[in-house]
Parts: C-alpha cells; structure tokens; sequence
C-alpha cells in the first residue's frame, strides 16, 4: 500500500468548536463573499446576533435595539433582559449552549440550534460581548474565537441588556466591506414583522405599526396596485395581499420565525395554493391557478415550534407541521386564508369584481399565448439539448450538491470571444455563461408576447425558469458580462430593461448584477496588478515603480482565459442592481428607455462622462 493510501490512527482528528467553524464556515453561514450580495457571509453574521436581540423583544424585553457599523465594525445593543451573567462566556464560545433550548423561554424563536453567536465569534478577529443585569455586568473579548480578557463589575449604572461588537475575519471574508442597501432592507424586515420594534441604524430611525401591510406599500408603487392591500392577521399567521396592474409575474415576501425565506419553503407553496383555492370557491369558477396569481403580490409570515429549515442560513422551511396540537403547515395556512380572505371579499364588493376582471383578462392573455408558449417551449427545450446557447453547470446536471445553490451563477454575455473567455476559465460546479447574440432587443413597452416570440428572451428565460415565478429560479446570481464601452453599457441597459419590464422581482430580491472587469494590467517581471480604475492604474504604476508594462483592455475577448479565472473566482467583483426607492418601476424605464428627454441628455452627461472618455482613449 503506497504512502497517500494509508489508514491509521494518525489520519483521525478532533476539530475543537472553533475550529470546525473556521474550516468549514459555509456549513454556518452559507457563502462567504465580499459584501457585494445580500446573502454573503457577513450580513448572515450581523443576522445571528440580531436575532438574539430580536427574540428579547419578542419575550417583550426591550422596545430599542441600536446598530452600527462603521468601516468593518459591527455594533449591536439592545435593552434586554441581559445574558445571565455568569454564562457569558459559554454562550459565545460553548456549541449546544443558550436559553432557547427552553421551549417555555423561547417558544417560537428565531433560532434553536445554539450555534450563531459562536460562528460569528469563530469567524472574527475581534469579537466582544458585554451584559448588563441587575446593576452589575460582565464582558469577554475573543480572538478567533479564543478567549483573551474577561472582566466583572459589581456595580453599573449602565441599562440593562446585551451588546455585541465584532469585526469579521478578513482571511475568511475577503477584501468585504458592508453595503447599508442590504443592512437597511434586513432591518426593514424585522420592524415589519414586530411592529412596535425600534430599530436605529447609524442614526437612522426604523418602525412600523402595519407589519406586511407596510412591507408591501414601501416595495411597490402603490399606484399600480389593482386595489388596496388585503391586510389579515391570526394568532401565529400574518398575510398581506394585492394584485399588480401592470406586473407579469407572481411576487412573494415569505418568512418563519423572523426568518427571510427568501427561497420559499411549505408556508409559501401552502399559501400560493391557498390563494387559488379560496378564489375558486368564492366565485364558484375553477379558474386556472396561473390566471389567478398573474401579477399577485403577497407577503406571509408564521410562527411555527421549533421550525425545521433546510439549511443552516434558514432560507427555506422544511417542517410540514406547526407544533404544539395546531394541524399541519397546509392546513392551518388554507384553513386561515379561507375564512380571512373569503369573509373580505364578501364584505369588499368593488375588490372582487377588480379581482375577477383581472383573472380574465390574465385568462384571455393565456389563451391568447397558448400556442406561441408551447412551440416557444419546444424552440427553448430543442436548443437545450443542442447546448448553443447555455452552458450549464454540475449542480444542474445532476452532478454536485444541491446545497451549493447559493453559488449558482449565470453569467450573461455577448459576443463568442467573451463568452468562451469565461467558460474556459469558470467554476464548471456552479457557473454557468448564456451567450447572447448582438444586442437584444428594447423590450420597454412591448407586452409578455415578446417574451416568447423573440428567440433570445426565450431561451434566457427557460434558462432562468423564471416563467412561473422565481419559487423554481435555477440561479442565485445573474451576472451581465458585457465591455466598459458605449455598446457594452447599452446591452446592460437593455438587459436591465428586459427584467425590469418581465421579472422586476428578480431585481427586487436582490439576484442581478454587472461583472466588474478591470481596465487595465499593470506588470513588471515580478509582479501583475489588475486595475478597475484610473486611480487604481496610477497607484498599481507607483507601487511597481520603473516603467511596467501597462495594458488596457478594450473587451472581454482579449483578456485570456487564464487572465478571466482570476476575475470570475474568489476574487469576482459584482455591482448589484437595485432599484431607486424614489422611482416607480415605470418611472424608472420611462426615463431611461423612453422617448429622450432633456432629463436624460443630462443624466448622461453627468454619469457617463468617465465611461465615454475612457473609449475616447483607446
């Protein structure tokens, strides 16, 4: 037996608490990432210690809960009970150790597992936690999650309650920086899900008094609502629900506990069921569910025991009951929304008749459809088997784990120089590359007909499986990968455009984005620096001294494959697309794809003066 065959003893090791978070951090926090999505590593680490927060204002101990972050430094005190002062090391430090083993303590908590805390302690650099109760405190400061000073005070004039402070690990998050877009719409979440929650953000104030009601009024216009929101509460089940006049497909905000399940899950599925069901009924037609969530927007929230997700990170719920001597999942949530939402539309006239034209207008439109659908299927189903279009990754081809779906990407790109760039040079687990052919088309204005008929949009949209809605979405990321030169920006815009008109929830739920690519190498016989910026060119030339060899790269083609691997790999940069709060999604398109304006000639002037002159050098 050779030497690397060997089985011994020696072989088998015991990974301390710490350790195993540290050497495996995705089983704690699902990706690591830089910050540049909401679902990267240190927003899930911000999340673990919030919840704790969160679950002493839910027990109804502390109204106020106060962040901030400033550079890579997270603070977080609440107004608590305080941890119980002599278990302030163990609960940061020992796994299986908190108060929430205690169903009576912690009922409905946000999370059961003891494990938060300790990751986002095992996964910084510098990690401290104070507790304040009963007059006196103690506080612990760790290192990677070793312990290096821990101190007691028997007499405080401080309020009582926690307050956490920790600065991730860079060796793990790499070259991260926290975006507040994500952190503000996290907190968002948590003041609409507890109404009567303060929570302030480096000085910036966030409240609620109509939970879900307000979720749904501040992410969409509330002009292009089909009637006022449906607004139903129970004793463990909130749901919110309204109908787009003008948006395709269906929209959910769904959540557990607290908990974000921002892929769904069996309270989603139950609802969207529910939804159809109850409407059947009350009309007495068995309308096809597809007419009757056209364009729906929906948020539903639950509290369920000891809730069973299916992943660390609790984006999706797994658990089919609701605990204690309630039914099931499906059944409590059908059970409610018949009742609620049939009694409201007995009582609301006006809302039903809205709602039954829209379902044959949508009914009308489908059949309409029928025919282009099905051999627009058939064209996206032929060019899948012939592959000239996407080229898939394993975890699609039934050759990784399912669990990486967070990584998934699809990197949209034009032109066959660019595209057969990344696709030498990419992850061939979880990226995958969809090439486009020339510019697509302006799809502002034009309706969902165009999806089908127009080849491009097909196939993008199979690809995606986004016809139904984003419950199916087989990539977590959708990346443009288009040049820094005029046509390149204008492919983006049309791209952008694309989504924003047909699928604006994939915008909304934070999954589009544009590849950053550097502009320019700057080498000398020792050293190479990839530069995103003229800044960053004139640092890089400072750095390196002499006269280094400087190019600039004028596409995506020209920058070899073993050049792309290290721009597409851990060290990608991505530019996330978010919506302007101040705009409505028409506004938005209007503006920009529209008819020119003297608003626009002076938006370009303004914003794109750096991109024109940098394609005037070249």
């Amino acid at each position: 037996m050779s030497e690397q065959t060997k089985y011994t003893e020696d072989n088998i090791r015991s990974l301390d608490w710490k350790e195993h978070i540290r050497m495996r951090p995705g089983m704690y926090i699902g990706k690591l990432g830089d910050g540049s999505s909401a679902d990267d590593g240190i927003y899930i680490l911000v999340k673990e210690v919030l919840d704790n927060s969160i679950d002493e204002f839910v027990m109804g101990a502390g109204k106020t809960i106060e962040i901030s972050i400033q550079g890579n430094k997270v603070t977080v005190r609440d107004y608590g009970r305080g941890i119980p002062l002599g278990k302030v090391v163990d609960v940061v430090s020992k796994m299986n150790t908190g108060g929430k083993y205690d169903s009576k303590a912690f009922k409905k908590s946000v999370g059961l597992n003891g494990v938060g805390t300790k990751a986002v302690n095992a996964l910084s650099t510098f990690f401290r936690v104070e507790s304040t109760r009963d007059g006196k405190s103690a506080s612990a400061e760790f290192t990677q999650g070793n312990l290096e000073n821990q101190e007691f005070l028997e007499e405080t004039s401080r309020r009582k309650g926690t307050k956490v402070s920790f600065i991730p690990d860079e060796t793990i998050f790499k070259k991260y920086k926290f975006r507040n877009e994500y952190v503000a719409k996290m907190l968002k979440n948590y003041v609409y899900l507890n109404p009567g929650l303060t929570i302030i953000f480096n000085g910036e104030k966030y409240f609620s008094e109509n939970g879900l009601k307000d979720l749904l009024e501040d992410n969409n216009n509330t002009d292009d609502m089909l009637y006022p929101i449906i607004h139903l509460k129970g004793d463990d089940i909130e749901v919110a629900i309204t109908h787009s006049k003008t948006q395709y497909s269906e929209e959910y905000y769904s959540f557990v506990n607290g908990q974000h399940t921002t892929q769904g899950g069996t309270h989603q599925a139950a609802f969207r069921e529910a939804i159809v069901k109850t409407i059947r009924d009350f009309f007495g037609k068995n309308f096809e569910a597809s007419d009757v969530r056209k364009s729906v927007i929906a948020a539903i929230a639950i509290k369920v025991m000891e809730p069973v997700f299916e992943s660390q990170t609790k984006t999706k719920l797994g658990s089919t009951e609701m605990g204690g001597d309630l039914p099931t999942v499906r059944t409590y949530i059908n059970d409610f929304v018949k009742t609620k939402l049939d009694n409201y539309l007995h009582r609301n006239t006006d809302v039903a008749d809205k709602l039954q034209k829209k379902i044959l207008q949508a009914e009308k439109e489908r059949k309409e459809l029928s025919g282009i659908r099905k051999l627009a299927r058939d064209r996206a189903k032929k060019a899948s088997l012939h592959n000239k279009k996407l080229r898939d990754c394993r975890i699609h081809l039934g050759d990784t784990k399912k669990e990486n779906y967070l990584d998934t990407t699809l990197f949209i790109t034009e032109g066959d120089s660019a595209s057969g760039s990344i696709t030498k040079s990419r992850n061939v687990n979880t990226q995958a590359v969809f090439s486009l052919k020339g510019k697509p088309l302006n799809s502002y204005g034009l309706s969902k007909k165009i999806v089908y008929e127009n080849e491009e949009f097909n196939l993008l949209q199979a690809a995606l499986n986004i016809e139904d809605g984003l419950e199916d979405l087989r990539y977590n990321n959708i990346v443009i990968a288009t040049d820094a030169d005029v046509d390149g920006m204008h492919i983006r815009l049309l791209l952008i455009t694309f989504f924003l008109q047909f699928f604006p929830e994939l915008i909304k739920e934070g999954h589009l984005y544009i590849l950053e690519t550097p502009l320019f190498r700057v080498r000398d016989k020792k050293e190479t620096i990839y530069c995103y910026s003229e800044e960053e060119k004139q640092n890089a030339i400072a750095k390196l001294r002499g006269k280094p060899e400087i190019t600039r790269f004028k596409g995506l083609g020209e920058i070899s494959p073993n050049e792309f691997v290290h721009f597409i790999g851990d060290d990608i940069r991505l530019d996330p697309v978010m919506l302007d709060k101040e705009m409505s999604i028409e506004q938005m398109l209007q503006f920009y794809m529209g008819k020119n304006t003297p608003d626009r000639q002076k938006f370009i002037i303004q914003n794109l003066k750096v991109e024109l002159d940098i394609v005037e050098e070249v």
